[in-house]
């Protein structure tokens, strides 16, 4: 190793994250594994066709090229977390009408409707703002339950998509599903009981939450660990650690022995006639 890279090396200072510092630090491994999965996985190729292989050979001019599969960049707006858009965002590029004008700023945005889903599991209908894709790919696995549970996070990206996937995994794990007809619970659990096994009880208490709410529920859990402990308990200690020190008043002392002394006085019945005498 050269002079220059291990002087590098020994002045590299790591970057501070939210995950090496503060209470994101301190946040269990089931979260941050769904964080993985939510944010830091390749998500499905949806706004361009994904190649395959290292090279490929172009029809017209005969060249072997090197396959690039370089993701579009998309925007995110709040409002696709209270929807369920399939994977679509919003695209920013260029158009240009002619050979001979200027390109110009052009913003590309998904087709959204409202649409009613049925959740098997949580037995309810919901009225949710989605795309013809997501329409799509709720026929395509056969039901809205399927096509959340065989998902991943990166997928979905959608906030409100993630808290429904979180309620389904809960109802199955706890079997609070159907809690007035025992046969239909049977029947329901049995049918999306493969998914659980993908999941701890854990993972699933943490799936689903955005950063602020996993942080805000760590700090509850904290907070109920904590053993309250009597007032006199803390005083007591505070009273011998200045004790310790040599910091009690002096004043305090005088004051106490004077008042001993009074009730001594009190307490005396010679005390009085010593006096007269």
């Amino acid at each position: 190793m050269s002079t220059k890279h291990l002087a590098q090396k020994l002045y590299y200072m790591p970057r501070i994250t939210r995950w090496s510092k503060g209470v994101g630090a301190a946040l269990p491994e089931e979260y941050k594994k769904f964080w993985r999965e939510w944010k830091l996985q390749e998500p499905t190729a949806v706004h361009y066709i994904k190649q395959e292989g290292k090279y490929y050979k172009d029809e017209k001019t005969g060249v072997v090229q090197e396959v690039q599969n370089i993701p579009i960049p998309l925007l995110c707006p709040k409002e696709l977390h209270s929807g369920i858009w399939g994977g679509e965002a919003i695209i920013q590029g260029f158009l240009r009408k002619g050979r001979r004008t200027r390109r110009v700023p052009k913003f590309w945005f998904p087709a959204l409707k409202k649409s009613v889903v049925y959740s098997e599991v949580l037995d309810t209908h919901m009225r949710l703002v989605v795309t013809n894709r997501t329409i799509q790919l709720i026929h395509e696995h056969y039901g809205f339950d399927h096509y959340l549970l065989k998902t991943p996070a990166c997928d979905l990206k959608s906030e409100l998509a993630l808290k429904i996937k979180r309620q389904i995994l809960l109802a199955l794990i706890d079997k609070t599903l159907y809690p007035n007809d025992s046969e239909k619970k049977e029947e329901i659990f049995n049918k999306y009981k493969e998914y659980l096994t993908a999941y701890t009880r854990e993972e699933i208490e943490w799936y689903g939450l955005t950063f602020k709410d996993a942080v805000q529920k760590f700090l509850k859990q904290q907070e109920k660990l904590k053993i309250t402990q009597p007032l006199k308990v803390q005083y007591r200690a505070e009273l011998i650690e200045k004790l310790k020190e040599g910091k009690a008043n002096e004043t305090d002392a005088d004051d106490s022995s004077v008042e001993l002394s009074s009730w001594m006085s009190k307490l005396n019945p010679f005390a009085k006639n010593a006096k007269t005498k």
